[in-house]
Parts: C-alpha cells; structure tokens; sequence
C-alpha cells in the first residue's frame, strides 16, 4: 500500500468549501485510491485541508496524481486554493497498514526531515521502540516515509484530547521507552500541527 497526503491552503473562511469540494473529488466515480480521513489544522499553520488515501500500486497513485496536475480545478478547489502540496509515502514496514474508523477525533500530524543517510537507522529505532512504547504508540495511526522529496517521514497519532496525550508522551518518556533510541539524532528538522477531522472522514 502507498500512501498520498495532500494539503490544501486556502483562506480561513474558505475552508468549508475547501473540503465539500475535495470530498466531491476524492469520491467522484474517476477517482482512484481510497480515501483515509480529511482534516482541517487547528494548531500549527493555519487554513490547510489535509487528504490522506492509500493505493495498491504505484502506476494507480501516478494516475490520480497525474488528474490532478491536469485538472484547472484540482480537489475542485481552484476558486479558493492558493497551495497544493501532495506527496508521495509508503508505510513502515513492520507497522499494520491504516486502520480507519474511531481514532480519538484529536489528530497529531509530525513531519521530521532527516540527515542524508538517516532513514534505516530510523526505522530500526522506531521497530525497536513501538513495542515497549505500547500505552503510547497504541494511538499511532502510521508512520510513513516520503518517496520524493527530501528525506522525511510523517508520522499521525489519533488522541481523545491534547491532554491525554501529553500525559501518555510523558509516561512514555519517563519509562525511557520514547523517544526510539537515536531517532533524534537523525532529525535535521521537525513541524507539528493539529488536526480536526472533516464530517467525511473515515478516520475520526
């Protein structure tokens, strides 16, 4: 499975129609992939519409992307959008792959550009971590590594509210369990934003 996260910008007071016409363009009857969850960021930069959906194969996720690009009106948002971002993931290997439904409805999106060379010490650190991190990262959607672009990975965690989840990043990291062992070492840069989701969203 390969993973495409989109990020719409728009004025504050356009993101209404932002979503309903990214809704229509994700479910209309030519669109591939499906969809994942939709969300509106509510701490961080501001006014952006985030779309996550999986496809099986890369040619599919070319195809959609390609739709896109050649659309006047891309996510049907060309009278409000002033930016469109859509990068390419896949998923951690040994993470299961997204699992939709009720997550928490709190949705903490943290993206880590990396040092050259820093991806598989990354991913060995995260294997190695996940599982004594459990109470925590038990509220870890996925964890994907971009396929263009600089080197980066994505991380998105689903809470009940900010405080719970201060409060389980706490005790994770007071039992030495977080953060992955020399993960930080291979961070050249790190943003964080918070996210609502959309009434469309199947994460929620």
């Amino acid at each position: 499975m390969l993973y495409e996260l989109a990020a719409l910008s728009c004025p504050l007071n356009a993101l209404d129609r932002a979503s309903e016409g990214a809704a229509a363009w994700v479910g209309a009857p030519e669109a591939g992939g499906s969809v994942l969850g939709s969300w509106r960021t509510e701490i961080g930069m501001l006014g952006r519409l985030l779309v996550l959906r999986g496809f099986e194969a890369p040619e599919d996720m070319s195809a959609e992307r390609r739709r896109a690009l050649m659309s006047a009106s891309p996510f049907n948002a060309g009278g409000v959008a002033t930016a469109l971002e859509m990068d390419s993931y896949a998923a951690f290997p040994f993470l299961p792959p997204v699992r939709t439904g009720a997550r928490g409805g709190v949705y903490e999106f943290r993206t880590y550009r990396l040092k050259p060379g820093g991806l598989p010490p990354t991913l060995d650190a995260w294997e190695a971590a996940v599982p004594p991190a459990k109470p925590y990262t038990d509220h870890l959607v996925t964890n994907l590594y971009a396929l263009d672009g600089a080197p980066r990975i994505t991380h998105i965690w689903g809470f009940p509210s900010l405080g719970e989840r201060a409060s389980l990043r706490r005790a994770a990291q007071g039992s030495g369990h977080w953060p992955p062992k020399g993960g930080p070492d291979h961070i050249a840069e790190a943003v964080s934003s918070i996210g609502l989701p959309e009434a469309w969203s199947p994460l929620t």
